[in-house]
């Protein structure tokens, strides 16, 4: 049987190339274990699985401080997100407390600093407040820092009603 030359060029290529490939391929598959005590170890640290409510004392959040603190715009923004992000359902309108504490008493729970403030929003708190982190990005989250720490000021929660009109003591 007569093969054309130029169909045995082609045969050839294609023959060469095959098993070109399969070399290629069986070194790729071959390699060297990494020698032992060669390899650099590293922790890696997964903020995601710290339970919520946990306080830090000293750590990454005590020495935080809110970038946006007292920027009128930021501020603003951090009003926005606030009711966007349905905060106003648990904490009530203005914060003036809901099924989840009032915001405008000055009582912190687990701490009045902007730092604390982050970690409640970011961690979450036991029996109630969710862990946002990772969910709202942290720029938005120091913004509700920010509108969130103007939320007790001018309030005496102790003489104003709801409707936010001052009213006399009665004695009790």
């Amino acid at each position: 049987m007569h093969i054309p030359s130029f169909l045995q060029g082609v045969l050839a290529a294609v023959a060469i190339g095959g098993v070109g490939a399969y070399a290629t391929r069986q070194g790729s598959t071959q390699q060297r274990p990494p020698q032992q005590g060669t390899q650099p170890t590293y922790f890696v640290e997964h903020p995601d699985h710290i339970q919520p409510g946990l306080a830090l004392n000293g750590g990454r959040f005590a020495s935080l401080t809110n970038p946006y603190e007292g920027n009128a715009q930021r501020i603003t923004e951090g009003s926005k997100l606030f009711i966007s992000y349905n905060c106003l359902d648990c904490h009530g309108a203005d914060g003036s407390g809901a099924m989840g504490p009032s915001l405008q008493d000055s009582r912190w729970h687990f701490g009045g600093t902007a730092g604390d403030i982050y970690q409640s929003i970011y961690e979450g708190r036991p029996d109630g407040m969710p862990a946002w982190g990772g969910r709202i990005a942290d720029d938005q989250i120091w913004r509700l820092v920010a509108y969130v720490q103007t939320l007790s000021k001018g309030h005496d929660v102790t003489t104003e009603n709801f409707t936010g009109k001052t009213i006399a003591r009665t004695g009790h």
